[in-house]
């Protein structure tokens, strides 16, 4: 199904505006580890951070916020973090996440970045995929590291730039544990 069949989207960095919205989308997402208000707005403020909001552009032209991510840079390393993604549960299943983490990849290759790190819950199945789909490789296990007790997969991908992605396939999946 595509993403657009409603509307056009589009995906941008945030800006204060879009708060209200971001709060909500992790609530309705999150049910623990949760970013709050405050740090929603840090993230959209810092120069370290960029948060991306895709907007579904109706046909009476009003903007519904369906998914977001945020990507952390360190001052000095040409390594970035996806430190959140999410997309609306009333949007799952509709290329989404792919296109966010298209958005992502593009915005740290933008900052000279040239890998990409993230954390998922070992019993997040979508974000597996997702993540083993664009090629990213799961490298380290973290017992313990959600509230509520669960593990976090570690995974990261080298960026390549915008040629190389066109014609290179992706890495074959290293297992572990």
């Amino acid at each position: 199904m595509n993403p657009q069949a409603d509307g056009e989207l589009e995906v941008r960095v945030a800006c204060l505006d879009d708060l209200d919205a971001l709060v909500a989308l992790e609530n309705a997402t999150f049910s623990t580890d949760r970013a709050e208000r405050r740090a929603i707005r840090h993230a959209i403020r810092s120069p370290s951070m960029t948060v991306l909001v895709a907007l579904l552009i109706e046909a009476d032209e009003t903007n519904v916020l369906v998914g977001a991510a945020t990507l952390e840079r360190r001052r000095n390393s040409r390594s970035a973090r996806l430190s959140s993604i999410a997309v609306a549960s009333s949007r799952a299943g509709l290329g989404l996440g792919g296109r966010l983490m298209q958005a992502v990849e593009d915005e740290a290759r933008r900052h000279g970045c040239t890998r990409l790190r993230l954390e998922v819950r070992a019993d997040n199945g979508a974000g597996l995929r997702l993540y083993e789909r664009r090629g990213y490789t799961r490298f380290e296990v973290r017992e313990g590291y959600y509230e509520d007790g669960m593990e976090a997969w570690c995974y990261e991908r080298a960026l390549a730039d915008d040629a190389a992605d066109a014609t290179q396939e992706p890495p074959r999946q290293r297992r572990s544990g």
